[in-house]
Formats: structure tokens, C-alpha cells, sequence
């Protein structure tokens, strides 16, 4: 069959599948979901029938017969028989917006970063191969369309050359990226990809049947006929059987890594609770996606005899018969379908498994990672979404990247299905710590992490290394001697265990290391609250959710506007107001932005928040605008009733009493420092009142002679209202001086961080005052070196500091004769700026205590003080939230010079410069 042909049909087949989700998602955004349709749900849940299922099952029936049906009893098991852990697995997700595996598990432990990267690694190492798997069975279903000669297909190709499969692979990625990375909040499902994913069910089941269908009825006469063909040969009688080699291990091992599979692939856990619009839909999957997979397998068996009677002895790729034996009887439309079938099966999956592991490395890696490294300053930026989704997208790129190594470096050893169950072997390591944590408060964070990193140590031992030693990238006597040529540790006889097959012997040894880790350490450990906290919500979901009692709460506050703000960076800004006002539409409401945020609500941005960025990260950014700590009435309640907490208590009393010691010295400084600004609050509040009053006062006198004199001149009602106005900006200054000053010690102050040019901000200063500095009679001098680097400020804030330095010295140098003299230049890694007067200068016991909030000083006179002592204290929370530091220190003439120091953008770490200006 010509090449062209069959890439012109793969890359129709591609575009059809873009046009399909465009429509889903034209439909979701007129109101007219499909996926909300149960019977669209549970098509896409047979993304779990990926190329291994469509190629792979044929080629295992014809090899072992009936040994293939584990991999579908499994699931079936899961969907028909246990439908209360998929029910409870999709309500826990529903609940606390989980998005994937990863943020599954660390969410049940705890919200632990480190349990989620731990999942996220385990998972794309345990994917690779099964994405590799995909990107093989195109490869060679191409090879067998374009040059048939019923001989084994191989691959071909150069390492990483740029060949079909990886034209195929960066294609899905650009699929996944445009479906499945479009937006970056949790509550808007991926419409479009569903609805693909549903139709290449279709396509894959359609395709299968049409095989299956013309090999039983028109090479054959039937079941029966074939059956019989079959019961007549030696070599296929057997097939008909359940093999008794290597024994019945193997049949119970595929169950139980089908059933693990259903449950934990990322793929499969993506689209059955997280992209589940409801619980209903359930009811329909129970029953139809069994059926589903029984319609799959109908045709396996006959597919595998056929094949095998046709191709007796030439050696063909078993894998393959559904493609070979409609080639041999020149259905070349047929096998075309059928290709189109494999593929639909192979894009499915690797687009699906790829969004799903995107999501877990930007939620369980490169955001904590961001979050913590300082240099990223993720605090100090604005919208991050955009962020998230390059750093989701990069990371799809990269997955289906390194599938395609795999598959070009060790895909050979294997079969289709044994590639297949070596990932399955792997993603069963998510098992105990999973189930475990859903079933049992007692499991701890340590246990999980335990278990994980002695199963997932074993499979790689086990597993994953012998098949880059039989790909002769590993010297094969590691398999066959063992390391260092010791028996014991052979992967495949670990331990001396023999009479199991791999994959059984593998699952075996990475169970008991898994489980025992998990349950033995999660017995003798110890929970902290957190960890109570969460095994209760995980644990009992219904009884919480039913009853609407929601035990856990965040102790502390933060307004609205802060919350929204912290969403915004994440989700953009209208995806946050759209989901608050959503929310308070549902309690039938407004939301001020002023005003403190209830629990509910600080709850309710945690979960939007998870749903972005994870869990684990979403409680570190929640904690950054929330004073205060999450506490449980259940984790009290635990803690009452478990006598095993005893040790725990005792530990805590002592750290306790330490902590107690320490504040109790603290706390004698913090009171003596408590009665100086006891007395300084005396004088602030004496001088406060008089600055308010003075302005009330005037405005007060000349309101009332504007309003009940009607026979006042045009001229003096201007002047009148003239006064009125400058008392209102001086009473309005003072007001912005106190509420300033309480922002940045609360820490609550809107800072915009970024590069600012000091020579022109400091510029911009000297042009506002210079109106001021003419009315006082004061001469005004400027040395600002030229070509200053820029600093690390917010630059509104830094003008505002020269303003107030140049306020000051305007106001306290000499009348007349007044000069004011600003320097600028570069010291190392800092940028000094200084400000001199001419004024009496600063007595030297007030120096020290001059940029205090609510100190004064009378200029070494004895008049009164001029302003609120509010000014240089602002100065000083400025500066020091720059990083660098204020002072002051007499001037030559006798003046008071002001100098301060900000470090250099470049210089991360300055230090502190003493200039000599």
C-alpha cells in the first residue's frame, strides 16, 4: 500500500479529531454539554483500551490463548462489583478539587510536596514505557500498511531521526496541548478532548469488529467452523484452553494489575473523576463500559486462530494479525480501517496520559519548586497563569519526548503486551498508599512515602532494568548472574524465589516491600493535624458531605481582596471575580473587597486554588494571605480519643515549655519596649489631636460663614473655599500617613516590585517639590551621577520617600537663606542617595530615635514639634522592605544630612555601605 495513502488517512483521521473537539467545545460554551451525556462519559472511559488492548490481546491469545481475558476481567471487577470505590474516589475529588493522582495522594497526606513529586516521578517513569508502547505499535502497523511481506515488522529508523512515529508524536503533543491545556482552572472540563477521546472509542471498537467480523464470517463459516479448524490442529487446541505454563500466578497477576490499572493510571483517573460531571454518570459506566470491553473481546480469539492457520510457521508478528490477515486476503480497505483503529487507540491514550501528567509535573514539582526558590520571586509577580499553562505544555512536549526514547531504545526487547504490564506493574505501587488512605484514618504521610519508595525500588530492579539489559544497554549478566555475580540478588530470582513468572515474581517482591513499608511504618508513626484532618475528610467523605458538616476550618483572616488578588495570579483576574461572584451568588450576596473573608470562603479559594496550582502548593499560597493555621474539630476529637497520643503530647509539652521559656524573655523586652511607646503614644496622640483639630476647626468655621452669610463678596467665598480645600488635603495627608504606616506593619501593603531607574524617579521627586522649595525661599541643589544602574523598588514608594526627606529638610532649614542639597551615586552593590539641609541639625540623643513612629523633635529648640512624627518611621519601612537601610548624621555646615542606601537589581545579596558624601 503506498505510504502517501496512509499518511494522507492518519493525518485526516488527526484533523477529523481536532474538528470533533472544536465542536464539543462549541457545544459546552452555548450550554449544550456532551460529556454531561453518561453514555459520552463512559465511551471516553475506554481510553483504557489503548493499541496494547486493540494489537497486543491478539497477539497474546495467539500465543498463550485465553491468558489475554485477566487484563478485561479486572476492570469489569472494578466497575461491576466495587462501584462504591469509584463512587468515593469521585467524591473526594469533587470535594477537595483534586486534579490528578499525585495531588490525590499528597492532598490524603497532608497536602505533602514532597509525597506528590515522589507520585508525580513514579508516575511519568512508569508511563514512559506505555507511551512507548503506542508510538510502536504506529510504528510498525505503518511499516506493515506501506511494505507487507508477512514477515516480522520492525520499527526503522535512526535514533531520535525525524520519522513518521516522531511526526505522529509531536502531532499529539500539539493536540494535547490545544484541548487539554487551554484553560487553568479545575471547574472548567476539558469538553472538546472528552468528546474526541469518545469518538476514537467508537473508531477503535467499530474498526476491531469489522476484523473480527470478516475473518470469522468470510474467511471462515462461523464460530463453529472456526472453533472446529482450530480443535483439529495440535498447536491451536491449547489455545482454547487456560494455560497450566506458566500457571494460574500469571492469570491472578494480570487481574489484580488490571484492577490497579482502572484505578491509578494517571490517564484513567484523569478522565473517570476528574473530568466526571457527576456521580449519575457512574450508574451508566457500571454496566455499560463492562459491556464495552466484552464487545471488544468478542473477536480476539477468532482473530488469533485465523492468523495463526494463515500464517503457520513464516514467523509474523502475532501483535499484528489484525492488520496482516485482511493484507493477505487483499481487504486493503480493511486493513486501512484497522489501522485507523490502532492509531485511534495509541492517540487516545498519549494524549490523555499526557495532559494528565503535565498537570501532576506543574502542580507536584515546578510549582513547589517555584514556590520555594527566591530567585523565581513568584510572590512578586502578577498573573501566573500564563505560566502554568507554558510550563504544562513544555512538560507534554517533554513526556512524549521521552516516550519516543524509550521506544527507540529498549521497545524491541518486548512485546506489546509486555510493555504494557511493565507499566501496569508500576502504576500498582500507587495501591496501598491509595486505597490504604481512603479506608483507613491510621495511615501516615512517612508510611506512604515508605512504601512507595521500596515498591517503585523494587519494580525498577525487578523490572525496568533487566529490560534495558535484554536491550543491551545493561551488560545481560545483570539478568543472568546477577549483580556482581551474586545469585541472591538476580531481578528475576530475587531473594532465591523461583517458579513465577517476571511480572509475577516482580509484583510480588514490590508489594510485600510496599505494603510493609506502608502499614508498618504508618503503626509505629505518629500523624500530625494536618494529617488527622485530612484522613478524615478523606476517609469519611460521605458522612461529611451528606450531612454538610465540614470540620475544618482556617483560624485567622484575610479580606477578600487579598484572596481574590491570590487568585487572579493563578486563574487571571476575570476567572477569579467569575468564581467569586459565583459564590456569593450561591449565598445570595455580595463580596466586599474591604471586608475580612469567613472561613467558607478562605476554604472555598483553597480548594479553586488546588484545582490550579495543587493541593500542597495551593495551602502554602493560601497560608502567604491567611494569619493564622488550619485546625480541625476532628483532629481534636482524635486527639481526645486515641490513648497512643500520649507520647506525642509529651513531646509537644516540651517543645512547648522551651518555646514558653523563650517568649517569656521575649516578651519582658517586648513590655519594657511596650512602656517606652507608651509614653511616646501620650505625645503622639496630644499632637495628633491638635493636627486633626486645627484642619476640622478651620473647615468647620469657614463652612458655616459660607453657609449662612449670603451677602459675602465672589472674592472672598473663592478665598474661603480656597482654605476649606488646603485643610482638607492636610487633614487627608495625615490620615494616608497612619493607615501607610499600619499597612506595612501589618504586611498587607500593595507593593509593585520591579527595576527602577533612580536618576529619573529621583528627578520626577525634585520637579514635584521644587514649588514648595520656592515658596519657603530655599535654593534647591542636585548631584545625580549619570548612568546609575536601576534598583530593585517600587518606584511610587521610592518617590515618596525623597518627597518626604525633601519635605523635611524644606521645612527645618534656615528662613532665609535656606539650601537644600540632594547627592545621588554608586557605592559597590548599592546605590547611596543623601539629603542635607542647613537647618540647627539633630541633637545627638534624638538620633537614634528619630525614624521611631510617634518621635518628634524640636530641631535642638524649644518649639514645638513641626508634624505628626510619622514621616521618617514611613521612610523606614520603606527602605528596609527595599533591603537596604536609613540614617541620618550632622551635616559640615551644621545641618542634618539624611542618607539611604538601595541595592542594586543585579545584587541579590548587598551590603551595608557607610558613604562619606
Amino acid at each position: 500500500m503506498l505510504g502517501g495513502l496512509v499518511v494522507g488517512v492518519s493525518f485526516a483521521y488527526l484533523g477529523g479529531l481536532f474538528a470533533i473537539a472544536s465542536y464539543g467545545e462549541r457545544r459546552a460554551a452555548q450550554g449544550r454539554s456532551l460529556t454531561k451525556n453518561p453514555y459520552v462519559y463512559t465511551l471516553s472511559l475506554a481510553v483504557y483500551c489503548t493499541s496494547w488492548t486493540f494489537y497486543g490481546s491478539v497477539g497474546r491469545a495467539a500465543h498463550t490463548g485465553l491468558d489475554f481475558l485477566p487484563i478485561y476481567i479486572g476492570p469489569t471487577l472494578m466497575f461491576a462489583v466495587w462501584p462504591l470505590v469509584w463512587v468515593k474516589i469521585v467524591r473526594i475529588c469533587k470535594v477537595n478539587r483534586i486534579t490528578s493522582i499525585a495531588d490525590f495522594i499528597s492532598s490524603r497526606y497532608g497536602k505533602n510536596v514532597t509525597l506528590g513529586a515522589m507520585v508525580t516521578v513514579i508516575a511519568v517513569i512508569g508511563i514512559t514505557p506505555y507511551i512507548a508502547l503506542q508510538l510502536k505499535s504506529i510504528a510498525t502497523s505503518y511499516n506493515i500498511l506501506v511494505d507487507f511481506r508477512g514477515t516480522p515488522a520492525t520499527s526503522g529508523g535512526h535514533l531520535f531521526a525525524m520519522d513518521t512515529t516522531l511526526i505522529v508524536a509531536l502531532i499529539l503533543a500539539m493536540f494535547a496541548i490545544l484541548f487539554g491545556t487551554r484553560h487553568i482552572t479545575s471547574n472548567e472540563h476539558h469538553e472538546g478532548l472528552v468528546t474526541a477521546i469518545a469518538f476514537e472509542s467508537l473508531i477503535k471498537l467499530f474498526a476491531f469488529v469489522a476484523v473480527g467480523v470478516f475473518v470469522t464470517f468470510s474467511v471462515h463459516g462461523g464460530f463453529g467452523d472456526l472453533f472446529a479448524k482450530a480443535m483439529a490442529r495440535a498447536d491451536l487446541r491449547k489455545l482454547l484452553t487456560v494455560s497450566n505454563d506458566p500457571g494460574y500466578s500469571q492469570w491472578v497477576t494480570m487481574t489484580l494489575l488490571s484492577m490497579a490499572a482502572i484505578l491509578f493510571l494517571p490517564r484513567q483517573f484523569y478522565i473517570t473523576a476528574v473530568e466526571n460531571s457527576g456521580e449519575r454518570q457512574l450508574r451508566t459506566a457500571v454496566w455499560l463500559f463492562p459491556l464495552y470491553l466484552l464487545a471488544s473481546n468478542i473477536f480476539v480469539l477468532p482473530i488469533a486462530l485465523g492468523g495463526k492457520m494463515i500464517f503457520a510457521g513464516n514467523g509474523a508478528d502475532a501483535d499484528m494479525f489484525v492488520l496482516t490477515v485482511p493484507i493477505h486476503f487483499g481487504q486493503g480497505a480493511l486493513a486501512l480501517f484497522a489501522f485507523v483503529g490502532g492509531l485511534s487507540a495509541a492517540t487516545s491514550m498519549v494524549i490523555v496520559a499526557s495532559i494528565a501528567l503535565s498537570t501532576m509535573v506543574c502542580n507536584n514539582l515546578a510549582m513547589p519548586f517555584l514556590l520555594r526558590w527566591r530567585r523565581a520571586h513568584i510572590d512578586m509577580r502578577g498573573d501566573v497563569s500564563m505560566l502554568l499553562l507554558t510550563i504544562r505544555r513544555t512538560s507534554i512536549v517533554a513526556i512524549l519526548l521521552l516516550g519516543y526514547g524509550y521506544f527507540r531504545i529498549a521497545s524491541e526487547s518486548y512485546s506489546l503486551v509486555t510493555i504494557g504490564l511493565v507499566s501496569f506493574s508500576a502504576i500498582a505501587q500507587f495501591a496501598p498508599a491509595m486505597l490504604g488512605g481512603m479506608f483507613w484514618k491510621g495511615a501516615t504521610r512517612r508510611g506512604a512515602q515508605t512504601g512507595l519508595l521500596l515498591g517503585f525500588g523494587v519494580w525498577i530492579y525487578t523490572l525496568l532494568l533487566p529490560s534495558f539489559s535484554q536491550s543491551g544497554w545493561l551488560d545481560i549478566g545483570f539478568v543472568q548472574h546477577g549483580p556482581f555475580a551474586i545469585g541472591f540478588l538476580k531481578p528475576y530470582a530475587l531473594f532465591g524465589l523461583t517458579g513465577f513468572d517476571h511480572l509475577s515474581h516482580s509484583l510480588f517482591w514490590s508489594m510485600v516491600f510496599n505494603i510493609g513499608g506502608f502499614v508498618g511504618v504508618s503503626v509505629t508513626g505518629w500523624q500530625s493535624a494536618i494529617e488527622r484532618i485530612q484522613a478524615t475528610s478523606f476517609v469519611d467523605v460521605f458522612a461529611r458531605t451528606e450531612g454538610g458538616d465540614n470540620s475544618r476550618y482556617w483560624r485567622g483572616s484575610a479580606s477578600i481582596g487579598e484572596l481574590r488578588a491570590l487568585l487572579a495570579r493563578f486563574l487571571g483576574d476575570d476567572a477569579a471575580r467569575r468564581d467569586l461572584e459565583a459564590f456569593a451568588a450561591a449565598r445570595g450576596g455580595a463580596l466586599d473587597p474591604t471586608k475580612d473573608a469567613d472561613t467558607a470562603l478562605i476554604h472555598h479559594a483553597e480548594k479553586v486554588l488546588a484545582g490550579a496550582i495543587g493541593s500542597a502548593a495551593a495551602r502554602v499560597m493560601i497560608a502567604t494571605v491567611v494569619k493564622g493555621e488550619v485546625v480541625g474539630l476532628d483532629a481534636v476529637y482524635s486527639i481526645l480519643d486515641e490513648t497512643t497520643q500520649v507520647i506525642e503530647y509529651s513531646r509537644m509539652l516540651e517543645i512547648k515549655s522551651a518555646q514558653l521559656e523563650e517568649m517569656a524573655v521575649k516578651l519582658q523586652a517586648a513590655n519594657n519596649r511596650l512602656k517606652e511607646f507608651d509614653s511616646l503614644k501620650d505625645d503622639f496622640l496630644s499632637t495628633v489631636s491638635h493636627e486633626l483639630r486645627t484642619p476640622l476647626t478651620s473647615i468647620r468655621a469657614f463652612g458655616e460663614i459660607l453657609s449662612g452669610g449670603e451677602d459675602i463678596a465672589p472674592w472672598q467665598r473663592q478665598k474661603f473655599l480656597m482654605v476649606i480645600t488646603q485643610e482638607s488635603e492636610r487633614l487627608t495627608r495625615l490620615i494616608d500617613q497612619i493607615l501607610d504606616l499600619a499597612k506595612m506593619e501589618a504586611g498587607r501593603m500593595d507593593w509593585r516590585i520591579r527595576d527602577v531607574d533612580l536618576s529619573e524617579a529621583l528627578n520626577q521627586a525634585l520637579t514635584a517639590m521644587s514649588g514648595l522649595m520656592h515658596e519657603h525661599g530655599v535654593t534647591l541643589h542636585s548631584v545625580i551621577e549619570e548612568n546609575l544602574p536601576p534598583v530593585r523598588a517600587d518606584r511610587d514608594q521610592f518617590i515618596q520617600v525623597a518627597t518626604n526627606l525633601l519635605s523635611n529638610a524644606a521645612k527645618f532649614c534656615r528662613h532665609p537663606g535656606g539650601e537644600v542639597e540632594v547627592v545621588a551615586r554608586k557605592a559597590g552593590d548599592v546605590i547611596v542617595v543623601s539629603v542635607r539641609d542647613n537647618g540647627d541639625g539633630i541633637l545627638p540623643e534624638n538620633r537614634e530615635y528619630i525614624f521611631e513612629k510617634f518621635h518628634q523633635t524640636n530641631q535642638a529648640t524649644n518649639q514645638m514639634p513641626r508634624g505628626t512624627g510619622l514621616g521618617l518611621a514611613i521612610c523606614r519601612q520603606i527602605i528596609t522592605f527595599f533591603g537596604g537601610r536609613i540614617w541620618v548624621e550632622p551635616a559640615k555646615d551644621g545641618g542634618a544630612r539624611f542618607v539611604f542606601q538601595v541595592p542594586i537589581a543585579a545584587s541579590p545579596a548587598p551590603r551595608h555601605f557607610d558613604p562619606e558624601v
